[in-house]
C-alpha cells in the first residue's frame, strides 16, 4: 500500500461521520484518464476526471465529470457564472485543495473549508450507481454513490452546481 495523503484519514472520518458507505481500492499511480483504463475495467461504476480551473477574475473552480464527458472550457464559463477559464496552476491547486496534479478529486473540497473553490458536478455522474474518485492521492480510488457525493460536498460546506456538460459541446 502506498502512503496515505496527510488528509486522507480525515476524509474517511467525514465519510463515516456522514453515514456514507465507500470502498477504496489501491492501484498503481494514475495521472491521466488514459492511464487508468485497466483499473476502470476491473472496478465497475462511473470513473471520473477532475479539472482545477481559474477564471480571468481569479475565481477557482473544481469540475468533477465522468471520464469520457467532453468538457469545452470555451463554452463552460457563461453556464457557471465565471469569466473565461483556464487550468489552475499547481501551487494554487495545492494551496486551495491540498492536492497535486494527477490527484485532483471531488474529495479535495474537504481542504476548502471557506468554500473559495466553486464546485461543479457533471450531471452524467448521476447516471451511475457508483462513482470513483481518488482519495486525495492517485494511487487509490474510492467508490461512493452519486447522491452520497452530494451529501459529502454539503458536509464540507459546498453546494455543487450540477450541469449537463455534454450538452455544452453542441453548437449554440
Amino acid at each position: 500500500m502506498t502512503a496515505m495523503h496527510p488528509d486522507e484519514a480525515r476524509l474517511y472520518a467525514l465519510l463515516d461521520q456522514s453515514g456514507i458507505p465507500y470502498r477504496t481500492e489501491e492501484h498503481d499511480a494514475v495521472f491521466t484518464v488514459e492511464e487508468g483504463r485497466d483499473i476502470k475495467a476491473r472496478l465497475p461504476g462511473g470513473h471520473t476526471k477532475n479539472l482545477f480551473l481559474k477564471d480571468k477574475a481569479g475565481q477557482f473552480v473544481l469540475i468533477s465529470a465522468v471520464s469520457d464527458t467532453p468538457i469545452r472550457l470555451n463554452r463552460l464559463h457563461p453556464h457557471i457564472g465565471t469569466k473565461r477559464l483556464s487550468f489552475g496552476k499547481e501551487d494554487a491547486l495545492f494551496d486551495r485543495l491540498g492536492v497535486r496534479p494527477g490527484s485532483v478529486t471531488a474529495f479535495a473540497v474537504i481542504n476548502d473549508p471557506d468554500t473559495h473553490v466553486r464546485f461543479v458536478l457533471d450531471k452524467a455522474l448521476f447516471d451511475h450507481d457508483q462513482v470513483w474518485f481518488h482519495p486525495l492521492r492517485n494511487t487509490a480510488s474510492t467508490q461512493v454513490a452519486p447522491d452520497d457525493l452530494l451529501r459529502f460536498a454539503k458536509a464540507t460546506g459546498h453546494d455543487p452546481l450540477i450541469l449537463d456538460l455534454t450538452g455544452l459541446t453542441e453548437a449554440t
